[in-house]
């Protein structure tokens, strides 16, 4: 391993240092190594007598709204213009609870989007998601923390610690927005939304028994049968 970091060129070689998390080497005056066979040399033998790095346990969902997980997806209208997603689902249950779509999406909407959903479905124990400047604003964790809600930041460079939600988004992107051509904005937030709720009440999940997250449910209209006030007309037409 050593070996193929000597004579890995100087550019190539901060993926290693990320992965075995080791600060990148600087230069006298702060500048990155230079390509030269010197700077390749010093970088890779900083790695001599290292530990293997040891993997980090990442809590998983035990039961409903247990662990929330969100993140963002972007995109583009037909002229262009870029616009942004913020997905939210339940582990657990693998329901997608809101996709929040706008051009621009910050810290305040984070805190709007998670103060309805906690009004409309309850306070989850942890929420997961990655080290964006949205979800580690001082605001979004001060404020959860007043909630009592445990904030679960994966590895920097470690999507597969959040897979619920990158297995989400890869679905919306193949089932959606590869699919449509949105001209305006609203267009996007009524099909997406649309979309949402076939994915939750109709599309089949194979990790749920090809059934989906919540069913819908459908009331049959009750033909022939006896309203309340006609039956409470017929006991009192007996009691008389």
């Amino acid at each position: 391993f050593c070996f193929q970091l000597l004579i890995t060129p100087a550019y190539n070689i901060r993926p290693f240092l990320i992965r075995l998390k080791i600060p990148y080497p600087q230069g006298r005056e702060g500048s990155t190594p230079s390509s030269g066979t010197k700077a390749i040399r010093r970088a890779g033998r900083c790695f001599v007598g290292l530990p293997p790095a040891r993997s980090r346990k990442v809590p998983r969902t035990e039961y409903q709204y247990h662990v929330w997980a969100y993140d963002f997806v972007a995109d583009r209208t037909h002229e262009g213009k870029a616009y942004w997603m913020l997905t939210v689902i339940d582990e657990f249950s693998r329901e997608c609870l809101a996709i929040v779509v706008g051009r621009k999406i910050d810290s305040s909407d984070v805190l709007y989007t998670l103060a309805d959903l906690f009004i409309r479905r309850g306070i989850p124990a942890h929420i997961r998601s990655d080290n964006g400047p949205e979800f580690c604003a001082r605001a979004v964790r001060e404020w959860l923390g007043r909630l009592g809600v445990g904030t679960l930041f994966i590895e920097p460079g470690s999507p597969r610690e959040n897979g619920y939600i990158e297995s989400f988004n890869g679905k919306l992107r193949d089932e959606l927005l590869n699919r449509e051509i949105f001209y305006t904005l609203k267009e996007a937030r009524v099909l997406i939304e649309q979309w949402r709720r076939h994915y939750n009440g109709v599309r089949p999940h194979s990790a749920l028994g090809y059934r989906p997250p919540v069913p819908e449910t459908i009331a049959f209209p009750a033909v022939g049968l006896p309203s309340p006030w006609n039956s409470m007309e017929t006991v009192a037409g007996f009691l008389h």
